[in-house]
């Protein structure tokens, strides 16, 4: 194909990047290799880098794992959740929820997290039966069966409770492989008659956020980065800004084939390939066709 890239040929184009965090950073577990040289190579080159996330817990939160992982803070200029977001969206009023006193919230998400609850003063509750609000935060569907989240969602639905997923991400990388993510687990729970706000990409809210806190730069001049055509392409796609699919994560065993079924099918032009996020691209280097 001709619309590989690597990195350096980016670099020539474009000021500002969004770049994805898991699947392109990190594997999972740990640092993909060379992608911490990579995050370094384009500070140098005076590049201005967004640390892009669907995750439902803070950037802080999300800096301090990427430092513990080996990555420097001074890497990257700004780190965005949709968790961020989502908490900016309610209190800034943009994103109504359910006015009562002493909210009880009922949070999925990873290792017990309910950052945006109790950062908004709601109640924990660990029951779908009295909840007033739900949030799909994270997904431990790597060793939670799906039918637990089912029985536990099940009568928040039924009243018909709001739900806020500040994960929309389908699939998730873990150590045994794909599982899961917290957006399918949002998807059971509208199967199960229960309404769901997402926030993350591939919406808006996200893109409008981070171009905010960067000063409203010229969009033709940023670019985003990451390993899924669902939603870091398709969100760079309606947002207006170029893309590059990196050739890890969670499509890295995908033919071109079927990225290119995939693209049509999102109604998005298969984007520029990006095999690794590396400074450099051995020239041997080829697709996955």
């Amino acid at each position: 194909m001709n619309n590989h890239v690597t990195l350096e040929d980016l670099a020539k184009r474009y000021d500002t990047f969004f770049i994805d965090q898991f699947g392109v950073l990190l594997d999972g577990v740990k640092a993909y290799p060379g992608s911490i040289e990579a995050l370094h190579w384009l500070k140098s080159r005076s590049k201005e880098i967004v640390i892009l996330s669907n995750s439902g817990r803070s950037g802080a939160y999300n800096t301090q794992r990427l430092v513990a992982q080996g990555f420097d803070a001074l890497s990257f200029d700004h780190f965005v959740t949709s968790g961020d977001v989502a908490r900016h969206l309610i209190t800034s009023g943009a994103l109504v929820i359910p006015e009562r006193a002493g909210t009880r919230c009922l949070t999925i998400s990873i290792a017990n997290d309910s950052t945006l609850s109790d950062s908004l003063g709601f109640i924990r509750t660990d029951s779908g039966h009295d909840a007033d609000l739900v949030v799909i935060a994270g997904s431990e569907a790597d060793r939670v069966p799906m039918e637990r989240y089912r029985d536990l969602l099940a009568p928040a639905a039924a009243r018909k409770t709001m739900c806020i997923c500040t994960n929309p991400d389908i699939s998730m990388l873990t150590g045994k492989g794909l599982a899961p993510a917290a957006g399918a687990i949002a998807m059971l729970y509208e199967e199960m008659g229960g309404p769901v706000r997402r926030v993350g990409k591939p919406y808006r809210d996200i893109y409008d956020y981070a171009l905010h806190i960067i000063g409203h730069k010229d969009k033709a001049r940023i670019v985003a980065i990451g390993d899924s055509i669902e939603h870091d392409i398709v969100g760079a796609s309606r947002f207006g800004i170029a893309a590059a699919l990196v050739r890890t994560g969670v499509l890295a065993d995908t033919p071109v084939p079927q990225l290119q079924r995939l693209s049509q099918h999102l109604n998005v032009d298969l984007p520029q390939i990006l095999p690794n996020f590396v400074r450099e691209i051995e020239s041997g280097c080829v697709d996955n066709s």
